[in-house]
């Protein structure tokens, strides 16, 4: 098992900054929000690199690759909700396409290095 310095991988970085994102993006969200769409983009935003890094000090790959698949189930939620903040006009088209892209590069990187680690 080799592990890994969880700050020095590229996935963790770009979540990382996808998280600060989703927070300045739900801030702009209607108060009723806060314990709905707004809470929930704000945990799994931060569930992304938060299950990176727990699973770079775990001492099996096993359990690493475990981790980054909840990682990158996170991600996929993550997607789901920026399609119904889409779809409730909370967010631009351009703004979607955005975060669209940058969460399908998070879901590459994540899903190439858990193959790397089997």
């Amino acid at each position: 098992m080799v592990k890994h310095n969880f700050r020095k991988l590229k996935i963790w970085k770009e979540s990382l900054e996808l998280v600060f994102e989703t927070y300045r993006l739900t801030k702009k969200f209607p108060n009723d929000e806060r314990f709905g769409l707004t809470s929930q983009l704000n945990r799994c935003s931060v569930s992304i690199p938060s299950n990176i890094a727990e699973g770079s000090s775990k001492s099996s790959d096993k359990h690493f690759k475990t981790l980054l698949e909840t990682s990158l189930g996170s991600a996929f939620e993550w997607e789901t909700q920026i399609v119904i903040a889409k779809g409730l006009e909370y967010i631009t088209n351009d703004k979607f396409n955005e975060l669209e892209k940058s969460i399908h590069e998070i879901q590459k990187m994540i899903s190439g290095f858990k193959e790397k680690s089997q």
